[in-house]
């Protein structure tokens, strides 16, 4: 009977054992696996940054026209209807007075003029160019936006990748913690061991949970900051990779020279003394003379109650030129030219900046990418060591020829070396991606 009993326990120990297995493999199929590309592509398409600076570069390329640079002419449609009642007295040169109250006094005219302006110094043809060029900076403004925030997708991916292996360093090590407290319990069972040891194990085990706990915690939170960051639902779940893979074969000769070509904010700084140059050519145009031409038709209509003429009207075309030339302005035009130039100088001093800027950032972060790069080839030996060790040590605590401290001491050092390696892998996989940001080069 009591076999029976023991039976029918373990069966339902079994049936418990795998509902539970089936409902773990459920909840991991029910996880979207987010690879790097999706989560890119993701981005892309919902980011609010890119969003604005798409729009952005659409207003930009919106005024790209030849209406907006002043080379198209203006045709204009207006009507002017007046109407009064007045009281009216009239002397005529021979005495004769005519009066007359409430006379109605009205006149109508409308048409449709045109001006155009034919030549102003070549001013818009400045313009044109200027408006072209502010296209270009639109373009590398979101180019920039896109980096940024591509970068920021990339570092937040990779830092759950590293989060994912630590939990997964912490799991193993809270099993060993728990054997080591099971083992601890059957030796002070049998007398073997004092309570002590139990106590010492129980509390490992505890700080192994609260480990485990804070890491769990601040792997939700990245996981919250990704979505943010992809513009999706805050709680929507997904697990990412479970490696990180670091391009080792950049070089800083041609991260540099890749710099100088594509670099976002020194395109900026390149667009902007452009900006410049066309803006003083605008200026430069208030030397030369202005013509336009003009045409219209127009209709007009007049009708008075008292004079000599009670109704007139007239229709007809109409035409002309102007021309206009500044001779002095309070050498206005002098001031705003030499104010141009210097805005211009300022341009090729920024560009320099900017330069010399980037070629110190490139080498600072070239230097940090060689530094990890040797880190991770000797944390995968601390790894491979580690892991050794808490093999000897576990079997050698099995049979008590250790103590406990020896092996808690073994379990740490193989939990920290695992760490240092995910954060040495992360730290070269960072210094990877600040590299190819500067050099305008993150593949997306």
């Amino acid at each position: 009977m009591k076999k029976k009993i023991n039976n029918m326990k373990n069966s339902k120990s079994i049936f418990q054992s795998l509902i539970l297995f089936l409902f773990c493999i459920s909840n991991i199929n029910a996880q979207e696996l987010l690879t790097i590309e999706d989560a890119v592509k993701t981005a892309l398409e919902n980011n609010y940054q890119i969003k604005i600076a798409k729009n952005d570069l659409k207003i930009s390329e919106t005024n790209v026209s030849a209406g907006n640079a002043g080379m198209l002419p203006k045709a204009t449609a207006s009507i002017v209807d007046n109407n009064g009642i007045q009281n009216l007295t009239q002397t005529r040169t021979d005495g004769t007075v005519n009066k007359l109250d409430n006379a109605k006094n009205n006149s109508l005219n409308y048409g449709v003029t045109l001006d155009w302006t034919v030549f102003d110094g070549m001013k818009m043809f400045a313009k044109r160019d200027q408006l072209k060029e502010l296209q270009k900076l639109g373009e590398t403004q979101l180019k920039l936006a896109i980096l940024t925030k591509i970068s920021d997708v990339y570092a937040t991916y990779f830092d759950l990748v590293q989060q994912q292996q630590q939990l997964t360093a912490l799991d193993t090590t809270l099993v060993i913690s728990n054997q080591r407290l099971t083992l601890a319990q059957n030796r002070f069972s049998i007398g073997k061991a004092s309570k002590l040891e139990v106590l010492n194990a129980q509390v490992d085990l505890n700080t192994d949970k609260v480990s485990l706990l804070r890491q769990k915690e601040l792997y939700a939170n990245t996981k919250i900051l990704l979505n943010q960051i992809l513009a999706r639902v805050a709680t929507a779940n997904f697990k990412v990779s479970d490696q990180i893979v670091v391009d080792n074969s950049l070089l800083l000769a041609e991260l540099t020279a890749l710099a100088e070509k594509q670099n976002p904010q020194l395109e900026a700084q390149i667009i902007n003394k452009r900006v410049s140059e066309l803006q003083l050519k605008q200026i430069k145009a208030g030397r030369y003379p202005t013509v336009k031409v003009n045409t219209g038709y127009n209709f007009s209509e007049s009708q008075s109650s008292l004079g000599f003429t009670t109704q007139s009207s007239a229709r007809g075309l109409n035409y002309g030129f102007s021309a206009s030339l500044n001779l002095f302005d309070g050498f206005a035009q002098n001031r705003n030219e030499k104010i141009a130039a210097i805005e211009i100088e300022n341009s090729k001093i920024l560009i320099e900046e900017q330069s010399l800027s980037l070629n110190a950032q490139l080498s600072t972060a070239y230097q940090t990418y060689l530094t990890n790069l040797e880190l991770i080839q000797l944390e995968t030996k601390n790894v491979a060591i580690a892991k050794q060790n808490l093999d000897i040590t576990l079997d050698k605590f099995h049979i008590g020829t250790i103590t406990t401290l020896e092996f808690r001491t073994a379990q740490l050092n193989h939990v920290n070396a695992i760490v240092r390696y995910s954060s040495a892998q992360f730290q070269a996989k960072l210094s990877e991606i600040a590299l190819k940001e500067l050099a305008g080069s993150i593949n997306f």
